[in-house]
């Protein structure tokens, strides 16, 4: 496999350059909508160029001179098409994929790049402000490829699509019966729960002085792996965006994608003390399967992670950036 590592300035996010041969197209996504993508993927295509928006990204002037044309629409399920331009007219057909919108996101710096240029597809490896990292699918790269900054904290909407979703594994419990790690797990507890759910910042010390007052407090703890939030991200390069998460349902609401009936899930995969929640809207067919999913519950996924960077909505991120 060749890899071109490129680097357009010192500002700029490092960026690897992929090939056609070496990305994996949208075949797959656009199964999970239809069972006929020969059929529906061009009708659909062509029905959104009757009502199609232009996205702004991070650029308050889009303009149709430039060498390619990012085309939108304003529904909550919807695609995005890239053509390219010639003296401000579209001269052909570059790449298309369905996107989810999503009102949740948290404040990330864009640390590498993973890009084909000619399908205009990328997947930014970024990396939270309390260190996590995240890869997910650019749905505004046309947009915004030459605008990204490294060392900047930009404010990141995450959605998906999923390929499964369904009830975690209620039965996948684990005892933890080492003395020392129930103790810690105890004392944590009760030294939160006497603090109004906030952590002190002697912690560490409260923890070492603290001791049971009964047998019950040093039983075995049962933890019960279904009720964990997780995040996996895939391990091929340029395909990391394809990833595994667990969490809780916290919203479910139903809507359409070009007549298809869709749920979207509001899930947390990531829920770790003194960090935002990493919270994704999931967008599911609406199946027997996916109906019987309710608010409150956890489910895993099998998911297409996307991301979408919008210049009004970085506001809160400068704040951050600021306040450190």
């Amino acid at each position: 496999m060749t890899i071109n590592y490129q680097y357009k300035n010192v500002q700029s996010p490092t960026k690897i350059t992929m090939t056609d041969e070496q990305s994996a197209g949208h075949a797959d996504h656009w199964r999970i909508l239809t069972d006929d993508m020969s059929h529906d993927v061009p009708e659909w295509l062509q029905k959104m160029i009757e009502k199609a928006a232009m996205p702004k990204g991070l650029n308050s002037n889009v303009s149709a001179q430039d060498s390619c044309l990012l085309l939108s629409e304003n529904q909550p399920c919807h695609i995005n098409q890239v053509l390219a331009m010639k003296n401000g007219k579209p001269e052909c057909f570059i790449n298309a994929y369905p996107c989810v919108d999503s009102p949740y996101g948290l404040n990330c710096k864009i640390e590498r790049i993973i890009a084909n240029d000619n399908s205009h597809d990328a997947v930014l490896r970024l990396r939270t402000a309390d260190g996590s990292i995240i890869y997910a699918f650019d749905q505004l790269y046309t947009t915004n490829r030459h605008l990204y900054q490294r060392d900047t904290s930009y404010f990141v909407n995450f959605s998906a699509w999923a390929h499964e979703i369904k009830l975690s594994e209620q039965n996948e419990v684990i005892m933890v019966e080492d003395q020392e790690a129930i103790r810690y797990h105890r004392a944590f507890n009760d030294i939160v729960a006497a603090n109004d759910g906030k952590i002190p910042d002697d912690l560490q010390e409260q923890i070492k002085e603290w001791k049971p007052e009964t047998k019950a407090q040093m039983a075995p703890v049962e933890i019960n792996l279904g009720h964990m939030c997780a995040y996996l991200f895939g391990d091929t390069l340029g395909q990391e965006d394809e990833a595994w998460c667990q969490g809780q349902v916290l919203g479910k609401q139903e809507t359409t994608f070009n007549d298809k009936s869709i749920i979207l899930f509001d899930v947390v995969i990531l829920r770790e003390q003194d960090a935002d929640p990493f919270v994704i809207r999931i967008g599911a067919l609406n199946t027997p399967g996916t109906a019987s999913i309710k608010v409150h519950d956890y489910v895993q996924a099998n998911v297409w992670l996307q991301a979408a960077i919008y210049k009004e909505n970085q506001q809160s991120a400068a704040q951050q950036s600021k306040a450190s």
